[in-house]
C-alpha cells in the first residue's frame, strides 16, 4: 500500500473575497467559518454552559463545536492542539480517555464513517496539526469537511479509501487516524 501525501479532490469553491468569520459551509446545521491565514485567531469560543469550544476559527473549534452541538459530546480535556487529539500509545480501537472517543489508527480494522473526527500530523506549515470531520463515506472514497485549511483552500475535500490486508486505509499520509463517539449499543472489538 503506497503512502500518498494527498489524493484529495476539492469539492466546492470558496465564496469570492470571503471575510474572517463568514459562514462558508455547514454540516448537520453546524457552520464552518472562514479564518483567512491558518495562524489567525479571533478570540475563544465558549458555550453558554462554560465548555471551551476552542479558538475562533481554528479547525479544533469547528470539530469540537460540531461534537458539542450535533452529537451532544463534551471532551473531558477541552484544550489541546489538533495533533494532540491522537494518542500514539493507544492500540487501534481503544478508548481515548482524554477525548472520551474511540480511537482508530490509519490503517485500521474498522472502516471510517460519517461524523468521525480525522487527526492529521503536524507539518512545517501546520505545526499544530489539523483536524476535520468525515461528512460522507462513498464506497471507495470519503468526503471531509474542515475549518481553517488555509486562505485559498475549500472546506470540503475527498480522499480515496482502500481495504487491503484486512485494514481500511485513508489515502492521505498525514492522517494519523480517526476518533468516534461510540454508540452505546455497539461492542468494541477485543484488542
Amino acid at each position: 500500500m503506497a503512502l500518498a501525501w494527498s489524493s484529495s479532490v476539492a469539492l466546492a469553491q470558496l465564496p469570492k473575497n470571503p471575510v474572517v468569520g463568514q459562514a462558508i459551509d455547514s454540516l448537520n446545521g453546524v457552520w464552518v467559518y472562514y479564518n483567512g491565514e491558518v495562524p489567525h485567531v479571533s478570540g475563544r469560543n465558549v458555550a453558554a454552559d462554560g465548555y471551551n469550544l476552542g479558538l475562533k476559527y481554528q479547525c479544533v473549534e469547528f470539530v469540537k463545536r460540531y461534537y458539542y452541538e450535533h452529537l451532544d459530546h463534551r471532551m473531558p480535556d477541552s484544550y489541546g492542539h489538533a495533533k494532540d487529539f491522537f494518542d500514539p500509545d493507544l492500540k487501534d480501537g481503544q478508548m481515548n480517555a482524554t477525548r472520551d472517543l474511540t480511537q482508530y489508527a490509519n490503517p485500521s480494522l474498522t472502516k471510517p464513517r460519517s461524523d468521525d473526527l480525522l487527526v492529521y500530523s503536524a507539518t512545517g506549515d501546520e505545526q499544530y496539526g489539523h483536524v476535520a470531520l468525515i461528512s460522507e463515506v462513498l464506497g471507495d472514497s470519503l468526503e471531509i469537511i474542515q475549518q481553517n485549511p488555509g486562505p485559498d483552500k475549500p472546506a470540503r475535500e475527498r480522499y480515496s479509501i482502500v481495504f487491503s490486508e484486512d485494514r481500511w486505509y485513508i489515502e492521505n499520509g498525514r492522517i494519523r487516524g480517526w476518533l468516534r463517539k461510540q454508540d452505546p449499543a455497539e461492542q468494541l472489538p477485543e484488542q
